[in-house]
């Protein structure tokens, strides 16, 4: 593979001619076409950029939020996922490329895989260089995210300090500036601080650090769930239909590719790249490997009846949203008036677990369910996002409001109230950090 790759690269990359691109063109016309028959017969089932999962672009909300007249919104703390990016490693793109050059050279390809070759060669094209960076929709995404916030509160940026913190990864790096520059922009007058780096690891990135966690999701007993639930659900029948039925290959193998190629598709639109993987997916099809890495990121990530530990992971977070949202009523650190973090899906994941938030957090022992309970498209699509947002009211008592991709979301229990005085939404959360009342 080593070898192909590099081959590749030399030879490949800068070599798609003016007939090839021509073809591309076509070629989305084509997948563009297939689309709109696709949503004609599957208006009861998830949107399609639904079951691109945790790849799926913001949702970025049609209007602002509104707050009562009594309410004045005091402090904002906010920790997030980076925006769109580019495929985070060129593993699949590499995998697929080398399956179907195969099955080109066995004769078995079929017109199917034509097009997946060509596509596979123009995600290799535009993402070489750039493999896991963050995208332009990307940093369109939280600029957005952050003049919606200005725009909403604009009284917390006039004579406030904004502080941001993010991991050490590029693509978070450059989503904190994407966000912090929108804010300057509109108003050059605020007072912005950031730092990155390993030392936010505790916070931002806890699942490199917990060996206990990180020996779980390497091979915990999350693994035997989610291998039986792949073997009876993962279609093989995708990437048959592109290297043809004569091509040497068993079930097992066919299924794992058929999930390579649904997770190097499903990223498109984050990218920005025409091409649709209805062309390549029956409906049918694409919901079953939906549903199976839903429910890989639901075990691995998230409080199950198999172990509490991928939420538990998050405690460091959670801790610092409470001690630091409570700092600030208190008046020990009400200067800072807006604190951000930018972290990672499994950094989101799991915290919004633990906080139990509605639809973050499912415990169950029928795992047939968890696609209709739990989905990730809704708890961390790109740019994904919890605001934490402080609320005075005329009577001088502090209220939060929890807003999730800038949803309002209920916190307690059986409870549909939105704005909830401090002292019982800090109960609540110590109550998800440690257990006890």
């Amino acid at each position: 593979m080593s070898y192909f790759r590099r081959d590749f690269h030399r030879h490949k990359i800068f070599a798609l001619t003016y007939k090839r691109m021509k073809r591309l063109f076509i070629f989305a016309a084509l997948l563009l076409s297939a689309m709109l028959t696709w949503n004609l017969n599957a208006s009861d089932r998830y949107t399609l950029l639904d079951l691109m999962g945790s790849a799926k672009p913001y949702p970025a909300p049609d209007s602002l939020l509104t707050h009562p007249d009594s309410l004045q919104a005091v402090m904002i703390n906010h920790v997030g996922r980076h925006g769109a990016r580019f495929p985070a490693s060129d593993e699949r793109a590499m995998t697929l490329l080398d399956i179907l050059q195969k099955a080109e050279k066995a004769g078995t390809i079929t017109q199917t895989g034509r097009m997946l070759l060509e596509l596979t060669y123009n995600v290799v094209m535009y993402s070489t260089g750039r493999w896991g960076t963050l995208d332009p929709l990307g940093m369109a995404e939280q600029r957005g995210i952050a003049s919606r916030m200005r725009e909403t509160y604009p009284q917390l940026f006039d004579d406030g300090t904004v502080t941001a913190i993010s991991s050490y990864v590029p693509r978070c790096i450059m989503s904190m500036y994407s966000f912090t520059h929108e804010l300057a922009s509109i108003n050059n007058h605020i007072d912005i601080s950031t730092n990155s780096g390993r030392v936010n690891s505790p916070l931002m990135r806890p699942f490199d650090l917990n060996k206990e966690y990180v020996d779980y999701r390497k091979d915990g007993s999350w693994k035997p769930v989610y291998d039986s639930y792949f073997d009876s659900h993962a279609p093989a029948n995708p990437i048959i239909r592109a290297i043809g039925a004569d091509y040497p290959i068993d079930r097992k193998q066919a299924q794992e590719l058929s999930m390579t190629e649904y997770g190097l598709l499903a990223g498109l639109r984050a990218m920005s790249i025409d091409g649709h993987i209805t062309a390549f997916f029956s409906i049918e099809e694409l919901n079953a490997l939906w549903a199976c890495n839903n429910l890989k990121q639901y075990l691995q990530r998230t409080a199950s009846s198999l172990t509490t530990l991928p939420a538990s992971i998050a405690s460091k977070l959670l801790d610092n949203l409470i001690t630091t949202t409570d700092d600030f009523i208190a008046g020990r650190n009400d200067s800072i008036k807006v604190m951000l973090r930018f972290g990672h899906a499994e950094t989101m994941m799991p915290l919004l677990s633990l906080m139990r938030l509605p639809g973050c957090y499912y415990v169950t022992d029928d795992m047939e369910s968890v696609a209709q309970h739990w989905h990730n498209f809704h708890v961390v699509p790109m740019a994904s996002n919890l605001q934490i947002i402080v609320f005075r009211s005329t009577s001088g008592r502090y209220y939060v409001r929890f807003d999730l991709n800038e949803c309002p979301v209920p916190l307690l229990p059986d409870d549909s109230r939105i704005y909830i005085p401090w002292d019982e939404a800090k109960a609540r959360l110590k109550y998800c950090l440690t257990g006890q009342e």
